[in-house]
């Protein structure tokens, strides 16, 4: 089928890990609520095989947060499904500051996904920071110094 990119700006509900929770039971309404296949997301979660073999291409994908910053790796079956923040010094690179807001992460990812696919002269963008399939990485977003919202990015496939 492919890989599949997907980007979400979530309200931010006092944690990243609540917030993941939040965008997952919209993501599964969004997606399998007229649907009689799972009952909930943990259903779709134990379906191994749609899950192994072809997941959603959506946030769906992702079950878990982690506070590493480190790339992760395909030999290690545990980075699978997991998401990442963004290192402080790649967030002060690709933002120009230490509190990115929601607008500059739109504008960032609009950017990205344009015509010409980043910059003039730029040899990475902000969506290049996730380099492995079935992971994401995500930004706390500020609006008035507060944490208001959270920016995520990844992919899904093959």
């Amino acid at each position: 089928m492919g890989a599949s990119g997907w980007t979400y700006v979530t309200p931010y509900e006092g944690s990243v890990q609540k917030s993941l929770e939040a965008l997952h039971a919209q993501v599964f309404q969004e997606l399998f609520g007229d649907d009689d296949t799972y009952e909930c997301l943990e259903d779709l979660w134990d379906d191994e095989e749609f899950m192994g073999e072809e997941g959603t291409h959506s946030i769906l994908d992702i079950q878990q947060v982690v506070q590493a910053t480190t790339a992760p790796s395909e030999r290690n079956a545990e980075d699978y499904g997991t998401l990442r923040p963004l290192a402080d010094d790649r967030i002060a690179h690709h933002f120009g500051a230490d509190r990115p807001t929601p607008e500059r992460f739109e504008k960032l990812l609009a950017r990205d996904f344009g015509p010409a696919g980043g910059s003039p002269g730029s040899t990475e963008s902000l969506l290049d920071e996730c380099r492995m399939r079935w992971t994401g990485v995500y930004v706390v977003l500020h609006t008035d110094d507060r944490p208001t919202h959270v920016g995520i990015f990844g992919y899904s496939g093959d």
